[in-house]
């Protein structure tokens, strides 16, 4: 059985991991016959968000790992313990935490960087040339994992592809129903809620991209 390794980024779109596009990764995941782990950094996440009001919680601060245990029952190991030898494939939700916990996209679009722990952690499938798949803004960190020139997409924002392109990344626009494949570094991305409008439209990129990554075991 192929297994899959799923880094979070928190619990809910506006400040952690996009719920239903980790629902979806992890159900596609299973129906395509393999099986996954789930892992999230052991830091306090950039910043809360009220999902009702969609105001900043002034005062309070939650932490990335314990957070993303919300979505996948507690069934998940901090991000440290992530070893690349143990899995055949990476995947990598979107949501804003991919754009300001896993990397401060967001935060300073034009100079920004990824987190040490998040660039080891995938650098270390990049570099064992294993299959990888990044949905949504998390395309974002594509340029600091792999060599200029990777191929990738974030939808048909061309804005925001522009800030990405400029740190490295050849970006493709992409229907949500698609995904893009970069074959010579197995990464496959597709824009999720990029561009999703329902569950319906989010689930058919995504099911592609997992789908495509799974192909691309060896």
């Amino acid at each position: 059985m192929k297994k899959v390794a799923i880094v979070l980024s928190g619990c809910g779109v506006y400040d952690g991991s996009e719920i239903h596009e980790t629902v979806l990764t992890l159900l596609a995941i299973e129906q395509n016959g393999a099986s996954y782990r789930c892992f999230a950094p052991n830091f306090n996440q950039h910043h809360v968000i009220n999902h009702l009001t969609g105001e900043v919680s002034d005062n309070e601060s939650r932490n990335i790992l314990v957070e993303s245990a919300r979505i996948v029952r507690g069934d998940i190991e901090d991000l440290c313990e992530l070893r690349a030898q143990d899995f055949d494939a990476l995947i990598v939700p979107g949501g804003f935490g991919a754009a300001k916990n896993l990397s401060n996209f967001a935060l300073d679009s034009d100079n920004y960087q990824v987190n040490a722990q998040v660039l080891d952690a995938c650098q270390a499938f990049a570099k064992a040339n294993k299959p990888a798949g990044y949905m949504c803004i998390a395309p974002a960190m594509l340029p600091f994992i792999y060599p200029k020139g990777v191929q990738g997409t974030i939808g048909k924002d061309n804005d925001t592809a522009a800030l990405i392109t400029a740190k490295g990344l050849v970006h493709n626009d992409c229907d949500v129903d698609e995904v893009v494949i970069d074959h010579a570094h197995k990464l496959v991305s597709t824009p999720a809620y990029m561009l999703a409008t329902s569950l319906t439209e989010a689930a058919s990129g995504i099911n592609k991209l997992v789908k495509n990554v799974l192909a691309l075991v060896e």
